[in-house]
């Protein structure tokens, strides 16, 4: 059994701009050895712990498909120490990451069943994680229709413009984006994640609902959801906001009974109703 705090080296590839407030970036890490691709297998909805030497760790969704080998994928916020020393980082220069934690989104009973993937701005990263595995070709025979509803403020603040692109174009996955308010050249919808939800009405018939964001759209995109019948055990959230050490020790992530980090961050709407309205 591995250390739990022993971090994996790996080395930071690319370091990219993903917004055009530069305060979001998307760090590329790659393996150093085949046995450390081995020794680090995950699955969609599982966060880490990024290590800077010299600086500390901080926990981050994991934004990368273990459908796609050799590399992880963070998109970090500039919201702190570790995370500015990551901004400021070189390709080349060697990070640590501890993991994969949490559990993961049940990809298992998904299968046969329609999916709609509800994100908010910056929140996006462990549902882009989702969303490539399920689009796999190995893979998207297992599942029904993929629906994908995203926002942000202004279209510069959307992440994964590119994917986004190609994911229009799929017939695969029916993506609607939406921003909230309108701006010259865009063509998407307009208005807040919770009014689109409504409007789009995706059919909760034989259906799972995910949803990542931000705490207020999360509280008014829920209403919408059990408008629209989708029952409290096919509502899938995730609280990775609340990640400290990740393993369970400082405690600070402890809601009720439960600690976020080794129990969730992913949780059913059904379970989180029998926990204390903390998160």
């Amino acid at each position: 059994m591995k250390n739990p705090y022993l971090p994996l080296p790996m080395k930071l590839v690319k370091n990219f701009t993903e917004t055009e407030d530069k305060l979001i970036h998307t760090f590329t890490l790659q393996y150093l050895s085949e046995e450390d691709e081995k020794s680090f297998s995950y699955m969609p909805g599982q966060f880490a712990e990024v290590c800077v030497f010299g600086k500390g760790e901080a926990p981050f969704g994991i934004a990368s498909s273990p459908t796609e080998p050799g590399f992880l994928k963070f998109s970090v916020a500039k919201v702190g120490v570790v995370s500015t020393a990551l901004h400021l980082m070189e390709e080349g220069t060697i990070v640590g990451v501890r993991g994969p934690l949490g559990n993961y989104y049940p990809v298992e009973e998904f299968k046969g069943k329609n999916v709609v993937i509800i994100g908010g701005g910056f929140a996006f990263t462990t549902l882009r994680s989702l969303a490539t595995y399920m689009l796999h070709p190995d893979r998207r025979g297992d599942y029904g229709d993929i629906t994908v509803i995203y926002g942000a403020r202004n279209p510069g603040l959307l992440l994964y413009k590119e994917e986004l692109a190609a994911w229009e174009k799929s017939p695969d996955i029916n993506l609607i984006t939406t921003i909230d308010r309108a701006v010259d050249g865009w063509t998407g919808r307009v208005g807040f994640i919770p009014a689109v939800t409504e409007e789009v009405a995706p059919s909760s018939d034989n259906a799972y609902a995910i949803i990542c964001g931000p705490p207020v759209m999360i509280k008014f995109t829920m209403p919408v959801l059990e408008k629209l019948g989708f029952p409290p055990e096919r509502i899938i959230m995730s609280l990775e906001n609340r990640m400290k050490c990740g393993i369970g020790m400082c405690g600070r992530c402890n809601v009720g009974g439960k600690y976020v980090c080794k129990d969730g961050p992913v949780f059913t709407r059904a379970q989180l109703n029998e926990l204390p309205n903390e998160y």
